[in-house]
């Protein structure tokens, strides 16, 4: 009698269940590198990042320069050391005066915080640490901080190399980001079948147009207030006031919503430990000048500027600084300025339906979106 053997046939897996397995696990290696590379390169990217700002802060320059017949070459060489020159000319006329100015605030401001409190103390009857309980600049502090956050000398050369590495490196970046910009559109939108290539052309300028305009009005807004406030805090007799009119200035433009209030309170808390009543001239001043920079200097400087809403500017900074650090938070704004120049140009807004309520939104220019200026579907 034969026996014959009985084959069972085992279920066979799908056919797209391999694949599938593999496309999962090279997305979560591609992830994994790509955060791996992000955590270590975000330094380097913030540096490429600055470079891209300042090299389409200067290309306006250049392309005139360009225009009038010089290679863009030359004229980035030309615009980069005009700027090297001020720089060094503005340290040459204020630099003993700003170093000798910031050395005396630093060592005098424990003692200002000092009678601050003890002030606060007696009018509100509050009980903050004053006097000897708080810390006192003296060299010192300075050597005991110096030797505990460096290895010595060689740790503080080592840190002052590497700083300028890192400039030295993001102006090289500049020059040829800025000589060979058009080139380097070109190079890029080559990649791109022709449908995509006026898309690239019209995001490309659009984000130069915004970011580069972005920077140029902060610092026209950014060098007008240290002027006034400076000339402000010297006619009224303020100490140190260069220094204290350029952290106005820059505090005030760079850092979003909260920066008036942060800028105009230091100069007001020296003012005031001289005179109270020079304190109360210069928060005056403060509020002001901030009003005339709000409707006057403001809408003419930042015509061609993106819009942002405060509250927008103020969480961009913070998620910039949480992903990158403090170049995160300088770069937060202009990245979103890019971004929101592209939803405007690229995106499409509607007119409001009567049961939504209120007046039709406003178009780039300030007029009402209506069928009449074909500015919604």
């Amino acid at each position: 009698m034969v026996k014959r053997a009985i084959v069972v046939d085992r279920p066979r897996a799908p056919r797209w269940l391999r694949p599938t397995i593999i496309g999962v696990l090279l997305a979560v290696a591609f992830y994994q590198m790509s955060g791996w590379l992000f955590h270590n390169l975000k330094g380097f990217l913030g540096l490429l990042f600055l470079a891209w700002l300042f090299s389409i802060t200067i290309e306006p320059i250049v392309d005139r320069l360009e225009r009038f017949g010089m290679r863009r070459g030359a004229g980035t060489g030309l615009v980069m050391f005009s700027l090297f020159v001020l720089t060094i000319g503005f340290f040459a006329l204020f630099g003993t005066l700003l170093a000798e100015q910031i050395g005396q605030l630093l060592t005098s401001l424990p003692d200002a915080l000092t009678r601050v409190t003890d002030w606060a103390n007696r009018t509100f009857d509050t009980n903050f640490k004053s006097g000897d309980e708080l810390i006192k600049i003296t060299p010192d502090t300075l050597r005991d901080l110096a030797q505990r956050f460096t290895p010595g000398v060689l740790g503080v050369l080592s840190t002052l190399v590497g700083a300028i590495f890192q400039i030295l490196t993001m102006l090289l970046f500049v020059f040829y980001m800025s000589a060979e910009g058009p080139q380097m559109r070109r190079t890029i939108a080559s990649w791109f079948p022709a449908r995509q290539q006026q898309l690239i052309a019209s995001v490309w300028e659009t984000s130069v147009d915004k970011a580069g305009g972005y920077v140029v009005s902060r610092l026209i807004l950014a060098a007008a207030s240290s002027i006034f406030t400076g000339i402000f805090l010297l006619v009224i007799g303020v100490p140190y006031w260069l220094p204290l009119a350029i952290w106005t200035g820059v505090v005030s433009q760079f850092i979003p919503t909260l920066g008036t209030y942060l800028a105009i309170g230091l100069p007001a808390l020296i003012a005031a430990v001289q005179h109270p009543l020079d304190g109360v001239w210069v928060i005056a001043f403060g509020t002001v000048y901030q009003q005339i920079e709000n409707y006057v200097l403001h809408p003419r400087i930042t015509a061609r500027t993106v819009a942002i809403h405060p509250a927008v500017a103020f969480g961009s900074v913070i998620v910039g600084a949480t992903l990158f650090g403090p170049v995160g938070a300088l770069v937060s704004v202009p990245v979103v300025a890019i971004l929101q120049a592209l939803v405007e140009s690229f995106g499409h807004r509607y007119e409001l339906i009567p049961e939504v309520g209120g007046e039709p939104l406003p178009d780039d220019e300030g007029r009402p979106l209506t069928a009449d200026n074909d500015s919604y579907d």
